[in-house]
């Protein structure tokens, strides 16, 4: 595994340069059952010598934990890094289980406060709005993220699971540095709407799950039988029962293509979504997460892979074969509003 650093990208026309990859770091303390804290953070020191610099997070990724363990790596490199949180998914006090969709003024500046403390920061570099409160005019929820900039909390503002219209609302308020939404070999429906829009206004895309979960690895092929009791995927309709069985059977143009370059299926993987960039004329940085230093390698030697014509023609129909959609309710997602 060679040290050089992996190339840069902006994000959006006015934000900063970041790597090409970035790390989603939710599963270092949430949503992946159990994990070996020395290991994660062994894998952020690592991603920083690989040149990745956009760390992603969130307030709802265990109602503040993993904002909570990022902070030391943070505040120890807080001149290398690009911080990412987000807000929106609002966790009632009375039932720590539910997550309430909030974009009104007074959560986002709650909202906000709580997580300058908790990563013990003075600004947040990116700031997302996780997911739409359709009740809240996009425009008023932008605004107010808007006022945070000025009042130098928060350097640059994103959006996550929007429609191109929404995009557009948004950008027209405030100029928008990047778009977050599920983009991998399985996910694809952003390309209808929402990719030209971004490429239109100069938006970053930054793909999140772009190896699928994991299950474009080879991971896990069916959630009930090989996760955990406490991994969320369990609850995603295409992971599970007679519909895994069905996906992992679309994987075998993957592998056969990881073989001819002598990469595993989630380097290829991920060099198709880092290919977007060139195909689909914008800033693409997708943010895979993983919790081990080898795994972070392991990724960024997917930036040094590009694929033939051919090679992106075998992998084309995938998706349109795809079992089951990748949430249980789309309605907070993009597709489910477009």
């Amino acid at each position: 595994m060679t040290d050089t650093r992996i190339p840069t990208a902006r994000l959006g026309a006015q934000g900063p340069e970041v790597g090409v990859q970035g790390l989603g770091c939710m599963g270092m303390s949430f949503g992946y059952g159990p994990t070996d804290t020395d290991q994660a953070r062994a894998a952020l020191d690592r991603a920083l010598e690989l040149g990745v610099t956009l760390y992603d997070t969130a307030d709802a990724y265990g109602a503040g934990e993993n904002e909570r363990f990022l902070a030391p790596f943070f505040r120890a490199h807080r001149d290398e890094v690009v911080i990412a949180t987000k807000f929106a998914l609002s966790i009632p006090k009375d039932d720590p289980t539910r997550r309430i969709i909030r974009n009104d003024s007074p959560y986002i500046r709650e909202a906000v406060e709580g997580s300058l403390q908790r990563l013990g920061v003075d600004v947040i570099d990116l700031y997302y709005m996780h997911r739409r409160d359709v009740n809240v005019p996009i425009e008023e929820t932008v605004g107010t993220m808007a006022e945070l900039v000025r009042e130098g909390k928060v350097k640059h503002l994103g959006l996550s699971e929007v429609t191109a219209d929404e995009l557009r609302a948004a950008h027209a308020v405030h100029p928008i540095a990047a778009v977050q939404s599920e983009w991998s070999l399985f996910s694809r429906d952003i390309e209808a709407h929402v990719v030209p829009a971004a490429r239109e206004l100069g938006v970053a895309l930054v793909p999140y799950s772009p190896l699928g979960r994991g299950f474009l690895t080879g991971a896990f092929a069916n959630a009930d039988k090989d996760l955990s009791s406490d991994d969320f995927r369990r609850q995603q309709p295409r992971f599970t029962g007679d519909n895994a069985a069905a996906n992992a059977a679309l994987l075998q143009p993957l592998h056969t293509i990881a073989a001819a370059h002598d990469a595993s299926a989630a380097q290829i993987a991920l060099a198709w979504v880092q290919q977007r960039a060139t195909v689909d004329s914008l800033s693409v940085i997708p943010i895979p997460g993983t919790r081990k230093a080898s795994r972070v390698e392991e990724n960024v030697g997917a930036t040094r892979i590009t694929l033939t014509e051919d090679e992106l023609a075998q992998l084309e129909p995938i998706a349109g074969k795809v079992a089951g959609e990748r949430y249980a309710d789309m309605a907070f997602t993009s597709a489910g509003r477009e």
